[in-house]
């Protein structure tokens, strides 16, 4: 059985490397770069999910997500649209809605960054806008009690723009369970590799 990891906007694949080092069974973990599985597509919300659910599709049989922030939205909604696909989820980090306040402020300051800066995340300083607004009216909340596949919500602690989500999803997912990790902000698999692989080791022996 394939184990995807979606990663986030501001991040590539390759922020996955040093988690996935200390699997206990990293060979069928897959780990999609996001702009190149579009394949020259607008990057626009809706074209993103159409491509993630075609490359979930072309996996046989059942398959765990883990995706953080951006990749565990795309995670969440494919699980809401192909329950019977999803084996187990894993939402790090992840906004059950988008946060118009905190993605108002989080816009000025991308503005402020130059092209540059955008080199080592997932699309360049133009696609990042274009994908953002394509998401503002993203909202889950009606929905996820609908999930049914063993779930499992991961947050740091620093992490204020997500921690209400993390307990919100708790509170409306049936049997979910929360880790919230101490001394730990919005990026886990950069952050905190080694623990973060600790907890998914643990939960994906527990849901074999």
């Amino acid at each position: 059985m394939k184990t995807i990891f979606i990663h986030g906007s501001g991040h590539k694949s390759t922020s996955w490397n040093e988690t996935i080092s200390y699997m206990e069974d990293n060979r069928d973990i897959l780990c999609p770069d996001l702009s190149a599985i579009l394949n020259g597509k607008e990057t626009c919300y809706k074209n993103l999910y159409s491509s993630f659910k075609e490359y979930c599709n072309n996996n046989d049989g059942q398959i765990n997500l883990c995706g953080i922030s951006l990749g565990g939205i795309l995670a969440l909604h494919y699980t809401l649209d192909f329950p019977d696909k999803v084996k187990s989820l894993v939402l790090i980090g992840t906004p059950h809605k988008i946060p118009r306040v905190i993605f108002g402020i989080q816009n000025i300051i991308f503005r402020l960054l130059p092209r540059s800066m955008f080199e080592n995340m997932a699309f360049n300083k133009k696609d990042t806008f274009i994908l953002g607004n394509s998401m503002r009216a993203l909202d889950f909340s009606d929905s996820i009690n609908s999930i049914k596949c063993p779930t499992l919500l991961i947050c740091g602690k620093k992490d204020s723009a997500n921690i209400k989500s993390a307990y919100y999803f708790h509170q409306n997912i049936q049997n979910a369970k929360l880790e919230i990790i101490e001394n730990t902000g919005h990026v886990v698999n950069e952050e905190n590799p080694l623990l973060l692989a600790q907890i998914l080791n643990k939960y994906y022996n527990e849901t074999k």
